[in-house]
């Protein structure tokens, strides 16, 4: 939250968000309290068998459109990583997050209401 609201502080804005203000990035891509911090959601992608990750077409956290995922502007073997992942997720009881083909919910969650505020090494 410190780096959203550091307004000031856009060095990584051509990489993660190049199409919008830092200041439009709470809501849709970033909140205060979150599945994140109830331990509900996670942020994942898949690798290969050498630990390379597989293509997706945007690098993850990048918030823009192009990350959600069904954008129309990805490749067929960039859509079918996504739709893997998905898959493997959802069959494990997670909700997709269609704006960010690596967030995933756990459904039910575990602690609705509750949310965690300590440091994970």
């Amino acid at each position: 939250m410190r780096w959203v609201n550091d307004l000031e502080d856009t060095r990584t804005k051509a990489e993660f968000y190049p199409n919008l203000g830092k200041d439009q990035l709470l809501g849709d891509y970033i909140a205060a309290k979150s599945g994140h911090s109830r331990g509900s959601t996670i942020d994942l992608t898949l690798v290969d068998s050498k630990g390379k990750e597989l293509d997706m077409g945007s690098p993850f956290d990048m918030f823009d459109t192009l990350s959600n995922t069904d954008d129309s502007r990805i490749s067929p073997s960039q859509k079918a990583n996504r739709y893997k992942l998905k898959q493997l997720m959802t069959d494990a009881g997670f909700a997709p997050y269609s704006m960010e083909w690596w967030h995933f919910t756990y459904q039910p969650q575990a602690y609705p209401a509750t949310y965690f505020d300590f440091v994970v090494e």
